[in-house]
């Protein structure tokens, strides 16, 4: 490799290392109140009440991130979250099953999410959100929902809103489209298919619909890009430099929206990594939160 390839290479990755340690060298922000959606452990919703004490304020829903694996909890996205309610908006941060250590599910160390538990857990958490926000959190108006979510987040945020294209015969199906003001995708893993060539998150996407034997049946039920168009406005927010989830899987799933005949937002963040959307030091955070924005108000 010449020396100047070998330079910016170097460079890149000590860009993205420091990216990645500032987003999380924030301490975790305690909610103001917690509610449950189940029975399980990780079936509960951290509610963030707005900071300026506005009696009624547009709600976000925040779906972590971490490629749907145990390790990475809704702890780490607390910073974004009340990054979000010092902006003014009520904020729920929900948790859902994430995969373990199953080897049948496609490889050993911590697995991709649980089928179709993961899916299970983000469809009755956004079904219970109405019930759930009177109780805990008087002051978000969920008649002004949006929800957003951070790489394997961003897939879940597109995905809750496109449960009325899922198959007759999918659990989750509704009958209508949700009631939400819009989503607003961070790095989302957003098409499969080239999330998988592309090698994303060690093939994450593969291992959350169960391996090579049960993707091509589950994909259908589970790929945002194979769900359009939902009728919902979407952006996605993108950095160009993102290393763990490149550019090319959100042009994808907006190419494949306007071959739906839906216009999705594309918002492309020079020089912006994978972690600075959540990073609330980050300038790339105040994006983010002016997509929200554009949305909810």
């Amino acid at each position: 490799m010449p020396d100047d390839a070998r330079g910016a290479r170097d460079a890149h990755g000590a860009r993205d290392a420091a990216e990645e340690e500032s987003a999380f060298s924030h301490p975790p922000v305690d909610p103001d109140a917690t509610a449950a959606y189940g029975d399980h452990p990780d079936q509960v919703v951290d509610f963030y009440a707005p900071r300026g004490g506005e009696e009624s304020a547009p709600l976000v829903v925040v779906l972590h991130g971490g490629a749907w694996r145990a390790p990475y909890d809704r702890r780490h996205i607390t910073p974004f979250a009340d990054f979000l309610a010092r902006r003014g908006f009520a904020v729920a941060n929900v948790e859902y099953r994430r995969g373990g250590t199953i080897p049948a599910q496609g490889g050993t160390g911590h697995v991709a999410g649980r089928w179709p538990e993961t899916f299970d857990d983000v469809a009755a958490a956004l079904d219970a959100m109405p019930v759930l926000v009177r109780q805990a959190l008087p002051a978000a108006d969920a008649r002004r929902t949006v929800v957003t979510g951070h790489s394997a987040g961003g897939h879940l945020a597109l995905w809750a809103a496109a449960r009325h294209l899922l198959p007759d015969d999918a659990p989750w199906r509704l009958d209508r489209p949700a009631p939400l003001r819009g989503v607003v995708a961070l790095a989302p893993i957003a098409d499969f298919a080239v999330a998988g060539k592309l090698d994303v998150c060690s093939g994450a996407a593969l291992q959350l619909l169960g391996g090579e034997e049960k993707f091509e049946e589950r994909q259908p039920y589970a790929d945002p890009a194979l769900l359009l168009p939902t009728g919902i406005a979407t952006t996605l927010v993108q950095g160009t430099t993102d290393a763990v989830v490149p550019q090319a899987v959100a042009e994808a799933y907006a190419e494949a929206a306007a071959k739906a005949g839906e216009v999705v937002g594309l918002t492309l963040l020079e020089a912006v990594g994978h972690f600075p959307l959540i990073d609330p030091a980050a300038d790339a955070c105040a994006v983010v939160a002016e997509e929200i924005t554009q949305l909810a108000w």
